[in-house]
């Protein structure tokens, strides 16, 4: 071969330009990805999990004795822990226990009782659950808003290094490192070849993560759900009606399905006035004017419209608050929020699945397989296996680097002078910039920086 370095084709030129984003990207996101990965797993056996760690709380001794209703249930809660009762869980099951939530000037304390005989097994913050923290740690919210938003663009690169992945990894007339992996542990070679086939398999499924976890983001998922309820794709308008603009957003209560993010809880109405709320439900009791019907009423009503047991009730906050059932159950299909004016009874909402428009079902959809509820346990271990494929990529990428990085070199693959993207490429960079704003503007940083530094130092560092 000649000692001549051969001229840059533009394949070449291309992969190069390619492999250099792939490589700084994975460099900026991969710890992050390995975190949201091993927080994802763990939060796909939410219930098991929680049934192991909580199970003093969670579970009692069944019995044949008549469970203490709701009402008393929750006065006992109150004097073991002042403050509001926001919520209450009925037991799902014989053997399972209540749960009352109450705010506190320092959060919301779960109060688990003994149904029974309504005996106070123990309490637990919210906020300190472990799965609850752990859900935390997945989005970085534990970490605050900005960082929250950070995740946002981490997983818009996500979708970057599917992409360029796959494009290095295209066979090109090459088998090895495309189907098999070559060589020994202790070869770079190895690394590479683990890489690229462990990323070419698992790629639609981490795309596929990337993608159905974007609607939860705190900017994108914000705008979408506000867009997509607007041109009435997502919740449609007319499931809600006219509401006041200072209704409180159905997220007060906690989590909600995500047609329901921006949705605004309908207030309970004074009595007077309210005679057509019978006529729409009649099978409701109606109390005196100015009279809640109850908690124990309450939950006789969800009862009959269809609510299972076991499914969480939100109790009024305020003078115009109402009682609230929201039912997430393993088929997304079966979700379903009900309100009830907290006065007379009547249904002043009954919004499930049926009322998502498409943008709304798909998105349920996604989260819901995202989640690993959908199917059950084939369904959680498909998505088990991609959080593991992201953590071997993260692992395998820093071994190969590592293995062919220069002493106090970057060892990032060359920029060439004169190198240009295909117009393809940069067409696939401006639409996910523009499909992802906060995804687009750190592109934008990215190319910025990129130019702004010194070619020597791109010589001597690596860069």
């Amino acid at each position: 071969m000649s000692s001549q370095a051969a001229p840059s084709t533009p394949e070449s030129t291309l992969y190069r330009r390619v492999w250099r984003w792939h490589f700084y990207a994975g460099l900026v996101c991969l710890p992050f990805l390995a975190l949201m990965a091993l927080t994802g797993a763990l939060y796909l056996f939410k219930d098991p999990i929680e049934s192991l760690v909580h199970a003093g709380v969670r579970f009692v001794e069944a019995t044949p004795a008549s469970p203490l209703d709701a009402e008393s249930l929750v006065a006992k809660a109150r004097s073991a822990q002042p403050g509001e009762a926001v919520r209450f869980v009925p037991p799902r099951e014989p053997g399972r226990s209540a749960e009352v939530g109450i705010r506190t000037a320092t959060g919301t304390v779960s109060v688990y009782l003994d149904p029974a005989n309504g005996r106070v097994l123990g309490t637990l913050r919210d906020d300190r659950k472990l799965m609850e923290l752990v859900k935390r740690i997945h989005s970085l919210a534990i970490a605050g808003t900005v960082a929250n938003h950070g995740i946002e663009v981490v997983a818009g690169w996500a979708i970057v290094l599917v992409v360029s992945g796959l494009f290095l990894w295209w066979p090109r007339g090459r088998s090895g490192g495309v189907y098999s992996v070559r060589g020994r542990p202790a070869n770079r070679t190895w690394w590479r070849d683990l890489h690229s086939v462990t990323g070419a398999v698992a790629a639609v499924a981490i795309l596929f993560l990337a993608v159905t976890g974007m609607p939860w983001s705190a900017f994108w998922g914000q705008q979408f759900a506000r867009l997509s309820n607007q041109w009435g794709i997502g919740l449609p308008k007319y499931v809600w009606g006219a509401k006041p603009e200072s209704s409180p957003p159905l997220t007060s209560l906690g989590s909600v399905p995500w047609p329901l993010t921006q949705a605004p809880l309908p207030p309970s109405q004074a009595h007077e006035g309210h005679e057509g709320h019978d006529a729409a439900a009649p099978s409701t009791p109606v109390a005196a004017a100015g009279t809640s019907i109850g908690l124990n009423t309450a939950l006789g009503t969800f009862t009959r419209l269809g609510m299972p047991s076991g499914t969480p009730i939100g109790l009024p906050a305020g003078p115009r608050g109402v009682y609230t059932a929201m039912l997430f159950p393993d088929d997304v299909r079966a979700e379903r929020v009900v309100h009830l004016d907290r006065y007379s009874g009547a249904v002043l909402a009954d919004v499930g699945y049926r009322d998502y428009g498409v943008a709304g079902r798909l998105t349920e959809w996604g989260v819901s397989l995202h989640t690993g509820r959908q199917f059950g346990w084939i369904n959680q271990l498909v998505m088990l296996a991609g959080c593991l494929a992201i953590v071997l990529l993260a692992v395998s990428a820093a071994v190969m680097w590592w293995k062919r990085r220069p002493r106090g070199r970057l060892a990032a693959p060359p920029r060439r002078q004169g190198d240009r993207a295909a117009f393809g490429a940069i067409a696939v960079a401006v639409l996910l910039g523009l499909l992802y704003p906060l995804l687009g503007a750190s592109m934008l940083v990215a190319l910025l920086v990129d130019a702004v530094v010194p070619q020597r130092w791109h010589e001597r560092f690596g860069l």
